[in-house]
């Protein structure tokens, strides 16, 4: 039986993760005539999926990577996921200051995993 490198492991986790989450912050924004409450119980109960993917990501990924490069690497998986639900779900265009600024992003965290 196959198992997942323990290097990619956290990295599928935190994506999987970050799907869920986007959905549970900004998947409302379709759905503007949906009362506030519902709305705040409808997202807790898709973070808390979120929360069972995130944390074991984070657990198990810190066998292999340090904490900065964790939290980094979410960060540039939450604006991957961010982007591509902005374009498909929310149907918002990305411009160029938005490539440039995830340009930015992405040289830090060559920063970040870059052995000096």
């Amino acid at each position: 039986m196959p198992t997942v490198s323990p290097t990619l492991l956290p990295i599928l986790m935190l994506f999987a993760s970050n799907i869920f989450m986007t959905f549970a912050w900004y998947g409302h924004l379709k759905f503007k005539e949906s009362p506030l409450p519902m709305v705040v119980l409808a997202s807790w109960g898709i973070a808390f999926v979120e929360y069972w993917l995130a944390v074991p990501a984070n657990r198990w990924g810190s066998a292999v990577y340090s904490a900065a490069q964790l939290k980094t690497m979410q960060e540039v998986i939450t604006l991957v996921v961010f982007a591509c639900f902005s374009v498909l779900y929310l149907k918002e265009p990305l411009g160029w200051n938005h490539a440039l600024g995830f340009l930015l992003i992405a040289a830090g965290a060559f920063l970040i995993f870059h052995k000096w």
